[in-house]
């Protein structure tokens, strides 16, 4: 599992890939950062009003730059037709598609990290709240986590990397629309229903400083189902 985990991160250097990610997801949550933030907050007293938005921001931006991580995961070993060795390594199939994930995930939290130092910075000028800006970094870490199972999913299904890419970003741009334009939902049992899927919903407890058990088992849950959707997807290749 380790030499697939090293190799697949390796891939991303030896490669664009992991550069465009790292640069467009830091250049863009810098420009979000100055306009959300540093300009409505001449005093030094970093509000949670700009630290929503900043945040609510990010989460959107995820939806398009993850898949950029995802989509030559596993549709690449098919187009390269690699993934019949795969199958019948001695890696079993759950440490593969997890060595994989790992990587990256792996690029994700060390840009994250990375991100976490414009807030390091407030602290000479400021006084933000870093328990509200902790737990939205916890937040955006499970939900980053949980949208790279689903690219990871959709990249099983498909040779075609830009399919990859777009399937993923439309299904996670959906995922955060759903909190948006669920409100709008006039019978109740929709409403309730959607919310129980709605991103946004589950991610509100942590803008407000809060770490909540609830939401953490949710994306911790979302993302082994659609691990496992993965998994099933290859065993039932191997033995078609």
């Amino acid at each position: 599992m380790f030499a697939v985990y090293r190799r697949e991160l390796r891939s991303y250097f030896i490669t664009p890939i992991g550069y465009i990610f790292a640069g467009m997801f830091l250049a863009v949550s810098g420009l979000l950062f100055s306009f959300t933030i540093l300009q409505t907050n001449n005093s030094g007293d970093y509000t949670y009003a700009g630290m929503y938005e900043y945040f609510l921001y990010l989460l959107f931006v995820f939806s398009i730059l993850i898949p950029l991580l995802t989509m030559k995961l596993l549709s690449e070993e098919k187009k390269q037709k690699t993934e019949q060795l795969l199958m019948t390594s001695p890696i079993s199939l759950t440490g593969i598609i997890m060595a994989k994930y790992c990587a990256a995930l792996t690029i994700f939290a060390g840009t994250l990290g990375v991100n976490f130092f414009n807030f390091l910075l407030l602290l000479k000028y400021g006084s933000p709240n870093m328990t509200i800006v902790m737990s939205n970094i916890l937040g955006l870490f499970l939900i980053g986590a949980a949208f790279i199972a689903v690219g990871v999913f959709l990249s099983s299904l498909t040779e075609n990397q830009l399919v990859a890419a777009v399937s993923s970003i439309a299904v996670e741009v959906a995922l955060l629309l759903v909190g948006i334009l669920v409100n709008k939902i006039e019978l109740t049992f929709f409403r309730v229903f959607l919310r129980w899927f709605s991103v946004l919903d589950r991610y509100d407890p942590f803008t407000g400083g809060y770490f909540d058990i609830a939401a953490i088992i949710y994306f911790i849950s979302f993302t082994g189902v659609f691990l496992f959707l993965t998994i099933r997807v290859y065993e039932k290749r191997r033995w078609s």
